[in-house]
């Protein structure tokens, strides 16, 4: 029997599923969750060795993510909302349970994260590993370095930093689920299982997100033409974060397509 995946829910109507990034946990959504619960049910979940999921220890490998996802939504299916690396687990789910995912919304996620002859807009791998080697050795400056950049010159920064800093760093990730994660950001390529999805897929970007360039929207029509594509401006890699207003009234339309 699949073991579902620790979650979060909250609200009425429709199906939700939230899956966050990698290194952070299901607390980055309870803001989007609370503005959203008056219409979906809305489910935040916890991958392992992340948040309430850390005493798991191993994240695990993608088809397992993708079999525990699903075991995790309503047999009336959901929609996958999934951020970075949420975003692979995301696409593996809706191509391994087609009849549990109504459809897949990616939030600065992609299906190949570092850079190809045929993929220019990604990270550079060094890039990558630089940025794993920093969160791995020093978890909470990284962390913070990153959260800093997302809120950089907004109103009442400070305030809204201390609050998302409350919420994440206090259950901070397992090494063996940092590890592993990496891994999958590193090695896994699901262009084709975007090209082949058979249920609506739409892309969120952030206009200055440099781990996955708003550039890369062109390269996502390519490979799925009638995809619906959305920047956000000014925003960064967590766009729920630096622009909350502007990325929900994005989502809501993303919604009801």
């Amino acid at each position: 029997m699949t073991v579902a995946l620790t979650t979060h829910s909250q609200g009425h109507g429709p199906s939700l599923t939230l899956i966050h990034g990698w290194g952070l946990n299901a607390g980055v959504w309870e803001d989007l969750a609370r503005a959203l619960a008056d219409d979906f049910q809305v489910h935040r979940v916890d991958l392992p060795g992340h948040g309430a999921a850390a005493g798991e220890t191993r994240l695990g490998d993608l088809d397992t993510l993708a079999d525990r996802l699903a075991a995790t939504l309503p047999i009336s299916g959901s929609t996958l909302v999934g951020w970075s690396l949420g975003a692979l687990v995301a696409l593996q789910a809706a191509a391994r349970h087609p009849q549990r995912v109504h459809r897949v919304i990616l939030v600065a996620g992609t299906p190949r994260f570092v850079q190809a002859p045929d993929w220019p807009h990604a990270m550079r791998l060094p890039v990558l590993d630089a940025f794993a080697q920093g969160l791995a050795a020093q978890y909470r400056v990284t962390l913070n370095r990153f959260l800093s950049l997302q809120f950089h010159g907004l109103p009442d920064a400070q305030a809204a930093l201390k609050t998302l800093r409350g919420r994440l760093l206090d259950s901070p990730p397992t090494p063996e689920a940092l590890t592993e994660g990496l891994g999958l950001l590193r090695d896994m390529d699901l262009r084709p299982t975007l090209a082949a999805l058979p249920c609506p897929v739409h892309a969120v970007f952030g206009e200055y997100d440099t781990l996955v360039p708003a550039a890369a929207e062109t390269s996502f029509k390519a490979l799925r033409p009638a995809m619906g594509t959305a920047v956000i401006e000014g925003a960064g890699h967590a766009p729920f974060l630096s622009r909350p207003a502007e990325f929900e009234a994005v989502l809501r339309s993303f919604l009801h397509d």
